[in-house]
Order: structure tokens, then sequence, then C-alpha cells
């Protein structure tokens, strides 16, 4: 599997969705800020994280303020991938106020978001440091977000697994019910009809049982994914693959759980809980005139 240490933001469609959050938050217009705050004032204010955190989405965050009002002067305190104490100043902004208070809620937003990705990424990372095993996320991603969010991810540093349907052959269970439509041997006919229509795709296979990990390794198939296994069923899983593809645990995977599987020698472990779980960092701007 090709790890991704960090994607590239992907900008043109970042661009479309900071547009779209700012249209769908100012609609007609700021009209607190418009009939409260004069409109030369001039403010700053300063980004700072309520709890701890790994930081991630300091260019979105830049980006946001620069959609609202191009003038907005962004400076960085801290850098992408940094572990955050409480109450630590992440970036400071100056400009117009109205225009901070306009980007404010959707800057918050992302840039929660993001962190929050980053934060429980680096846990899963952490628990299986000291081991080859290598922690990923899935496409369990909020629609729309899912570069922002692999993103994140990588920040964090855990890694990547594939992007979307185009970019890896995935054969799970409903693949596998409907192939076995055709009779035994389901597993092997839907490897060999993947190699040949897709040749230049890796291909992983889901196994929930260690007769399905027997039959995918002897096909041929690049990853296995040990689908809601045991512990004791992953390690008859290894012995009967030996070697022959790469193995990723996946499925109620917890935090708890990422040493012990990690011992048992699988090369990977992904955890939905990257992205569809994580929760929100406690960030607040505090402007000052």
């Amino acid at each position: 599997m090709k790890i991704t240490k960090t994607p590239k933001p992907d900008w043109k469609r970042i661009k479309i969705l900071i547009s779209l959050a700012l249209e769908e938050d100012i609609g007609g217009g700021d009209a607190t800020s418009v009939s409260v705050i004069p409109k030369n004032l001039r403010a700053s204010a300063a980004l700072i994280c309520r709890e701890d955190c790994v930081c991630a989405g300091l260019p979105v965050v830049e980006a946001v303020f620069k959609a609202v009002d191009k003038n907005i002067k962004f400076t960085a305190k801290v850098r992408e991938g940094l572990h955050c104490r409480k109450n630590t100043v992440m970036a400071v902004v100056e400009g117009n106020a109205r225009s901070l208070l306009t980007a404010e809620r959707t800057v918050l937003n992302f840039f929660q978001r993001l962190c929050g990705v980053a934060t429980i990424s680096a846990k899963f990372a952490d628990a299986a440091k000291g081991s080859n095993t290598k922690i990923l996320d899935t496409r369990k991603t909020t629609p729309c977000w899912r570069n922002l969010e692999k993103y994140a991810v990588a920040v964090g540093g855990a890694s990547n697994h594939r992007i979307g349907l185009y970019d890896r052959i995935m054969i799970k269970d409903n693949h596998r019910e409907l192939a076995g439509l055709e009779g035994s041997g389901g597993i092997r006919r839907s490897v060999e009809k993947a190699r040949k229509a897709y040749p230049k795709l890796e291909i992983e296979v889901e196994a929930d049982s260690l007769e399905e990990v027997r039959e995918a390794a002897e096909a041929g198939a690049d990853y296995i994914l040990l689908d809601n296994m045991t512990n004791q069923m992953m390690a008859k899983a290894i012995k009967i693959n030996a070697g022959k593809a790469k193995l990723e645990a996946s499925g109620g995977i917890t935090l708890y759980r990422i040493p012990s599987i990690a011992k048992l020698g699988v090369d990977y472990i992904s955890a939905g809980a990257l992205t569809h779980s994580a929760k929100s960092i406690d960030i607040s701007m505090d402007i000052s005139v």
C-alpha cells in the first residue's frame, strides 16, 4: 500500500467548500456586524485552543479569512501537526472588525473539525508506536470533506487508505455475496476478473472467516482485510496467509485494542473512528481593538 504522509489539499474543492459555507452563513449580509460595528473600525483577534489538540487546517483558516476580506492579515503562531497545549495561541489576524466577525464562525467550523480529526489520529498512531503496523483511515468521511479530513489524518500522524472507489479494487462482503451466486470460488473469480479489468490497481479482499482468508491468499490478493475478527482469529489468519498478502485489521477497532492488535504483526489497522467519530476541538476567536 502506498502510504501518503500528507496529501496535498485539493484547493479547487476547498475553495468551493469555503464559498458554500460562507454563503450558507452570511446569506444577504452580516446584519449584526453591519448594524453594530463601525464600518472602518480595525481590530485584531487570536485563535486560541481551549483544550489540548493537534493543529491542522491553518491554510484553510487563512483561505476563509481571505475569502471574506483579502486585506485581512493572517499570521500562524504554530505549525501544522504541532501538539498544542490548552490556551495556546494558534494564529492571529488583523483587519477590518466587521470582516473578522463575519468570518469567525466559518473559520472556527473548519478549524475545530480538522484539529479534531488530527487529534484523534495522533492518539491512534501513538498507540501503535513500537510496532511496524500503520494506522489507516477509511472512506467513512463527511461528504465533500474527504480530501480535507484525510489531510488532517496525515497531519496527525496516521496514514491514508484508498481515496475512493477508483484507486483500489476492494472486494467487500456484498461483492462476495453477489459473486457467490455464480457458485463456489467467488473470491477467486472476483480477483481474476478485477485483475483483468484493472491490471494497474491493487486488489484487496475483505474476509470474515479464516476460510475466506485462505481463499483470498490463494487467489493472489494484494491485501486481505480481516473484518471484525478477534485477536485469536487474526493470529490464525496470519499463519494461514503465510506472508502472501498484506494484512489489514478492521472493524470494531478501538484505541484500547490498537497495541494488542499491532503486536500480532498485521501490516495495517484501519479505523473509521478517525473521521466519523472525531470530536471537534474547542477553539475560540478572541477579538480586541
